[in-house]
């Protein structure tokens, strides 16, 4: 087996650096014992061109709550509170719930497939070194970097939207102010340890969980008859309708399906961040045993809060409402606001917008903190310098900080209306890299269950095996690659547009050229799965023990149930 449990209850333990008795709970030894296949004697062979370039001495700090509420918190953000109102205005309440579940459906291939690769082989700046070591390091280069250029042009975004949510409250404010300012209070809070991180999010994702919860409660009441106009029911499904046509597509039927597939995209900028489970797995404590329990746990909350948020906002608001397409960044654009607007609540907007401003907050943290973990991957498979790859003696790794950090000072550009456009354009590449990153990793386990066979691994001694795998990944995959080659068909909606046309596949050129110059200048072949390195990073893993405490009391029962 990849590790054995070994559950200890005899005498009564004393913690260790504690002096504290555990005499109210059993211990859990894990012993990561490498599983008896010849990788480990093909170690060398396989591996010898990585065993002079060492990891980076980051830190196992983060726990598994830490784990679930960073992914959490990545995922529920403005896609959920702001964006989820233009779904449905253009899908319809039933459009928009469907694509949801769909995208919901390929996020969780995604997940599975990262879980089975990460709990073998969780190292920093998975993502990059998983594409390089299996499958082409041109694919590692270019997924690579056009997924940490989406998380550095979405810092610079998120600290433009902190703004633009106080001017809320008073208008008259320059938003410049606070780009400077939340951008100096993010970046040195991710000077900190990564247990520090770990903290913040924890609570900032408290905060969206407790006020999505608190929506669901209050939308039951509202729908069962609570507000100024009565019992609801499902009024808005039957009129104005489910489906909400595409305007400019005809017949009836064809528009409708149109308005969901458009709504696609925007489906699947609401779901990422999931993939956060992966990046932090390198800093992980026991993350053979923390990160399949997250990705369990995890994917399943956030499809949770996804779909049935989308299902009250539907039953709530018509998807004929003005303000659902009104595209702003503050409260009075949330589905949620609007909601209690037309039930006659007065103070939500006020509250909305204040949880508005810690969700920005908890986003622009969690960009940071995932573009300089990439930035090391980067660095670890040389396709960036190698300086990115230095740490603290508290496993901060300070320069990729630096470097990510400093492109949210991109945010100043719009405060200009010259600079703003070239801001949006910018902004436009991290539209679709998402699904890029989601296609790539579906892809690395494809190519990871080859490597395992051609070393006569079954899949039966992985860490984690996930329901539906392998044949989930090609699920994945194929989805992904079709949603990233249709996404841009609006532009032909009424009629052509150039403009459009390069809005919606900017990203996809961007990855293309970064890929196809990659493999002219430097002649890269693709991997095959026989000299696939799976050992780099595992085999050091193998030989660390963790101890963990399983509760015994009923109350810390239910708060591990809950928090992990």
């Amino acid at each position: 087996m990849a590790f054995n449990e070994l559950e200890v209850t005899a005498a009564p333990k004393v913690a260790e650096g504690k002096g504290k008795m555990l005499n109210d709970e059993s211990v859990q030894v894990y012993d990561n014992s490498p599983p008896p296949n010849s990788s480990d004697l093909d170690c060398e062979k396989h591996g010898a061109s990585r065993q002079s370039n060492p990891l980076p001495d980051l830190k196992r700090k983060l726990k598994s709550r830490h784990l679930q509420m960073i992914a959490i918190g990545g995922t529920i953000g403005t896609g959920l509170f702001i964006s989820s109102g233009t779904a449905i205005a253009h899908a319809g309440p039933v459009g928009a719930l469907i694509a949801y579940m769909f995208v919901g459906s390929i996020v969780y291939s995604v997940m599975t497939s990262l879980g089975e690769v990460a709990t073998y082989i969780p190292i920093p700046g998975a993502f990059t070194s998983y594409a390089a070591r299996l499958i082409d390091p041109s694919l590692g280069f270019a997924m690579g970097w056009i997924y940490w250029f989406s998380w550095a042009m979405t810092f610079a975004l998120e600290l433009t939207a902190t703004g633009l949510i106080i001017q809320f409250w008073k208008s008259d404010i320059q938003i410049a102010i606070f780009i400077a300012v939340f951008w100096v209070i993010i970046t040195l809070f991710n000077f900190l340890p990564v247990s520090f991180y770990g903290e913040l999010e924890f609570w900032f994702s408290s905060i969206k969980v407790i006020t999505v919860v608190g929506f669901m409660i209050f939308a039951i009441c509202i729908d069962a008859g609570a507000g100024d106009r009565g019992y609801l029911g499902f009024r808005y499904w039957v009129d104005p309708g489910p489906f909400s046509p595409y305007e400019g597509v005809h017949p009836d039927s064809t528009a409708k399906f149109v308005g969901f597939w458009a709504v696609l995209i925007q489906a699947g900028f609401s779901y990422q961040g999931t993939e956060l489970v992966g990046i932090a797995a390198g800093e992980t404590e026991n993350p053979r045993k923390t990160v399949p329990s997250a990705i369990r746990k995890t994917f399943f909350r956030i499809l949770f809060f996804f779909v049935l948020t989308i299902f009250f906002i539907g039953l709530l608001v018509p998807y004929t409402n003005e303000n659902l397409l009104t595209g702003g960044n503050d409260a009075n654009s949330s589905p949620f606001v609007i909601a209690a607007t037309l039930a006659g609540v007065k103070v939500l907007p006020h509250i909305i917008n204040a949880v508005l401003l810690t969700v920005v907050l908890s986003a622009a943290n969690s960009n940071v903190y995932s573009g300089s973990r990439i930035l090391i991957g980067l660095a670890q498979e040389g396709f960036a310098p190698r300086w990115f790859k230095r740490t603290s003696k508290k496993g901060v790794p300070y320069y990729s900080v630096a470097f990510t950090a400093a492109f949210g000072l991109l945010g100043f550009m719009n405060v200009s209306n010259t600079g703003s456009t070239v801001f949006n354009w910018l902004l436009n590449i991290t539209g679709v890299a998402g699904f890029i990153t989601w296609a790539s990793l579906n892809a690395c386990h494809i190519a990871f269950m080859r490597a395992l066979k051609a070393r006569n691994i079954s899949r039966d001694l992985l860490p984690y095996k996930a329901l539906w795998q392998p044949w989930y990944a090609y699920y994945g995959l194929f989805f992904n690659i079709l949603i990233i080659l249709t996404q841009g068909f609006t532009a032909w909606i009424p009629t052509f547009s150039v403009t459009n046309f390069f809005i919606a596949y900017l990203s996809l050129i961007l990855f293309v050229v970064l890929y196809l110059g990659h493999k002219i200048i430097f002649r890269t072949a693709f991997v095959r799965p026989i000299v696939a390195d799976i050992d780099t990073g595992r085999l050091a893993l193998e030989n660390e023990m963790w101890e963990t405490v399983t509760p015994t009391k009923w109350y810390k029962k239910l708060g591990s149930a809950i928090l992990g």
